[in-house]
């Protein structure tokens, strides 16, 4: 029985991680049902507990791996990735002991970068 070969088009496959910047968009969307004003409402709300908890943080309170806990949750929530993933690291170097100044200066540059593109969501609308 011979074989029938047919050339297939192949089509790139999208990122494994999304790269439309700070805030994930189409995740932040599923997330609020595509309600607007609650993506408005949500994005104001980790605006402002993201700035909070980082100056938290930044002291490293006892608390600390908590408090980078629940950034990387809320993070997750409205898909500011990079902020996740820099609040595990630095829950990660504070349950191993370590020194946290590293993971602690990489999520303060994401919260930074995330804050400044949640302003600018904000502003559009």
């Amino acid at each position: 029985m011979p074989l029938h070969l047919e050339r297939i088009n192949w089509m790139p496959s999208p990122p494994l991680a999304p790269d439309d910047g700070p805030i994930d968009v189409e995740h932040l969307r599923r997330m609020t049902l595509g309600d607007i004003g609650l993506e408005h409402e949500v994005l104001a709300m980790f605006a402002a507990q993201s700035a909070k908890l980082f100056d938290t943080l930044a002291t490293v309170p006892p608390e600390a791996g908590a408090l980078a806990h629940t950034l990387k949750g809320s993070a997750k929530a409205i898909g500011a990735i990079a902020v996740a993933e820099a609040a595990a690291r630095l829950e990660a170097a504070l349950a191993a002991g370590g020194d946290a100044s590293e993971p602690l200066a990489e999520l303060g540059d994401a919260v930074a970068l995330a804050r400044t593109a949640i302003d600018a969501m904000l502003r559009r609308s």
